[in-house]
């Protein structure tokens, strides 16, 4: 039974057809199933692009979204039974649109699947839940977390445990391998592991994820951000991505090297801290992510790799079996567009894989204590600290361009140098606090 068969089969009324701009928000349009069944008979659903982030111009407007079924099911927690399914964007003449972060992914695997890997990630999804204070389910100029609980407290101290239970068990229905959701460092901060997986359905299911938390929080009263670092001088929200290659369903990362690595794992993490600084503007795109990676907060800073150091970039996990063999990729955050994400990260790894690089060594010190020396002693390079100094790296990496294709590398540095611009010019509330009773 198809995706179709299925929600039919449920009782499914309506059907939302969605899709992503170049920045990672979701976009949608609704439309009966009976209608839906006409969409699919013929080849898609007609809409304009010009409207849309990082698209395209007016005089190239009319665009179709390309269903892909097999992400068709049921959103359980609507009253007119609607479900929902992801699509491809495409052109006038059937090709696919590389605009669309989804079809730049989609081309980003097969290149990995004509050099014969399968990229696998699982994503670790961190979040904030707030008190609406207005009660319109926004958020608030003064963001207040809902509770004082830290690192793995339990209820009655973590007050968000029946967001949680109630956000697992509606994506479990929807056939989402869900593991656990536990209470982080900082008070309201949370996280959510699912199943790892194919980066294309990863990506779907990480905008569903945060979709469907957005969605509880506010029936029970919270307003849930993403936002890297909503408060200040507390932990962060990053989404660590465990990463790994697979071949005729083997982990080709397992291996007899450093930390139980195969040799072309210690490429694969050669490429990402080599073209780290190149991809830092697409995996923590916005200005506030930079706010995040700051030396003190288990946030990466420094270029480096290694197993207990959770300050390095890149952590290698104990591995319970070959088959869990990974590598932990620490800087993004979940502000980012995973598809974009996942194309950056993978297109270092196999960069590194081609020209057979090897990682220096590694450091399983805290490098937080290292003093200028030391960093140059180990090859230690730092990740950008701004937007504008990652997109001045984003822009000059011919890797990220050839990873994202032109017209969305394009776009997305323009996007960021326009985010950039307005943060400069902007006079924040420090600015006036420190500045104007004095001089």
């Amino acid at each position: 039974m198809d995706g179709f068969e299925k929600a039919v089969k449920a009782g499914a009324k309506f059907v939302s057809v969605q899709f992503v701009d170049l920045l990672g928000n979701m976009k949608a349009c609704e439309t009966t199933i009976a209608h839906f069944e006409e969409v699919m008979g013929a080849g898609g659903l007609w809409f304009d692009g010009s409207s849309i982030e990082g698209f395209v111009r007016i005089h190239e407007s009319d665009m179709f979204l390309k269903p892909d079924m097999d992400t068709l099911a049921l959103l359980p927690w609507t009253e007119n039974k609607v479900a929902r399914v992801m699509c491809g964007v495409y052109n006038r003449d059937g090709t696919p649109f590389m605009g669309d972060p989804r079809n730049v992914l989609k081309a980003s695997l097969e290149k990995a699947g004509k050099m014969g890997y399968e990229y696998k990630v699982g994503p670790e999804l961190e979040f904030f839940l707030f008190r609406d204070k207005e009660g319109n389910g926004g958020p608030t100029m003064q963001p207040d977390p809902h509770d004082k609980g830290s690192y793995f407290d339990l209820g009655p101290v973590d007050e968000g445990i029946n967001v949680k239970r109630e956000t697992m068990l509606i994506l479990q229905e929807m056939g989402l391998g869900m593991e656990r959701m536990s209470h982080e460092v900082a008070h309201g901060q949370h996280e959510i592991g699912f199943k790892y997986g194919d980066a294309l359905k990863v990506a779907d299911d990480t905008q569903l994820i945060k979709n469907v938390i957005k969605i509880v929080a506010k029936k029970h009263g919270l307003y849930a951000s993403f936002m890297p670092k909503p408060l200040f001088g507390k932990n962060g929200s990053g989404m660590h991505v465990h990463q790994s290659l697979w071949k005729n369903n083997e982990n080709v990362f397992a291996g007899d090297g450093t930390y139980g690595l195969s040799e072309t794992a210690h490429h694969f993490v050669a490429g990402q801290l080599e073209h780290a600084r190149g991809i830092c503007g697409v995996v923590a795109p916005t200005v506030n992510s930079y706010k995040r990676l700051v030396p003190g907060y288990e946030a990466p800073v420094y270029v480096c790799w290694g197993r207990t150091n959770r300050s390095a970039l890149i952590r290698v996990p104990e591995a319970h079996g070959k088959k869990a063999t990974r590598m932990e990729l620490r800087c993004p955050d979940p502000s980012c567009n995973p598809y974009l994400a996942f194309s950056a990260m993978l297109a270092a790894g196999l960069d590194g894989i081609a020209r057979k690089l090897e990682p220096p060594k590694p450091v399983d010190e805290n490098v937080y204590h290292f003093d200028d020396e030391k960093l140059a002693k180990f090859y230690v390079k730092t990740l950008p600290a701004s937007l504008g100094e990652a997109v001045a790296e984003e822009e000059k990496s011919t890797l990220l361009k050839e990873a994202l294709g032109e017209h969305a590398f394009g776009k997305h540095i323009e996007a960021q140098k326009k985010q950039w611009e307005a943060y400069r010019l902007w006079v924040s509330d420090w600015e006036i606090k420190t500045y104007l009773p004095r001089l």
